[in-house]
């Protein structure tokens, strides 16, 4: 029973921060093209969160484990609701500045939180380490279901409001603002190791190229989110002409992908026993 009550506050803290992130996909391409830009300048604002996301996350751990991996969560939850708000501007700056700041959220958000959920069950409730996949099992079912459900909002709040292709940002504050409410007033600080950049870095570098293994992992990982990334910059040109309704897509792919997701459990744990290369 303690061990599923403090699964329960995870969760709550974490999932709406999830549901927030995926409510910013749908209808980014669309957005930015209602604000007249040219689309090499949509593609200048999509690499501006990329790069952030990446040159960030070369320090975040680091980050977080400094600042406090409590306040991180909070800092995620801040930055994603400034990103969102920045989305009214027509100014090219301005947007340019939020999606530097929705790369920075983001990779917080896919740290911060596991390194909290991590150190608090071991290190504070002492839970045996083989109960981890148990939650985050339970976050990869209730984040396809997101997924899904967020390009149906999405596409709801577009077409029934009056803001456009910029609701679904401002939906996405308040589940910001309640993630962040939660975790500030539920969960406890915690703390990594005090260790310079530079040497977590290096030890990095060495473990690459130490292993040739994990090099190759690494550039296969690579190569994967790129073509991810030129996928999500076109598919909305591509399918928009036809009249298909983004949210809808979108839907579809994430479904499509968490499908995928299940299919891989199923074969490397049922009674196939694949085993990935």
């Amino acid at each position: 029973p303690a061990f599923r009550r403090f699964q329960r506050e995870f969760l709550l803290g974490y999932l709406p921060a999830l549901a927030a992130d995926w409510l910013q996909g749908p209808l980014l391409f669309q957005l930015l093209q209602s604000r007249g830009f040219l689309r090499s300048q949509i593609a200048a604002l999509y690499s501006c969160g990329f790069a952030s996301n990446v040159v960030f996350g070369l320090i975040s751990g680091v980050f977080v484990d400094r600042l406090g991996r409590k306040k991180s969560c909070l800092l995620s939850s801040g930055l994603c609701s400034v990103s969102c708000l920045l989305q009214l501007s027509r100014d090219f700056l301005a947007l340019a500045a939020g999606r530097v700041l929705a790369g920075l959220g983001t990779s917080l958000l896919f740290s911060a939180f596991e390194s909290w959920y991590i150190h608090e069950h071991l290190e504070h409730h002492d839970f045996p380490a083989e109960w981890i996949p148990d939650t985050f099992s339970r976050v990869a079912l209730w984040n396809g279901g997101l997924a899904v459900a967020a390009g149906l909002v999405a596409e709801l709040v577009a077409e029934g409001l009056v803001l456009g292709p910029v609701a679904p940002f401002l939906v996405a504050v308040p589940f910001l603002v309640l993630s962040g409410i939660f975790a500030g007033k539920i969960w406890d600080e915690n703390y990594g190791k005090n260790r310079s950049c530079a040497k977590a870095c290096g030890e990095g570098l060495r473990g690459l190229v130490s292993n040739p293994r994990v090099l190759l992992l690494g550039l296969v990982q690579a190569l994967v989110e790129s073509i991810l990334f030129i996928f999500a910059f076109l598919w909305t040109p591509v399918l928009e002409p036809h009249g298909i309704p983004l949210g809808i897509a979108f839907s579809g792919f994430t479904a499509a992908s968490a499908t995928g997701s299940a299919l891989f459990r199923r074969g490397t744990t049922g009674r196939l026993q694949l085993q990935p290369l």
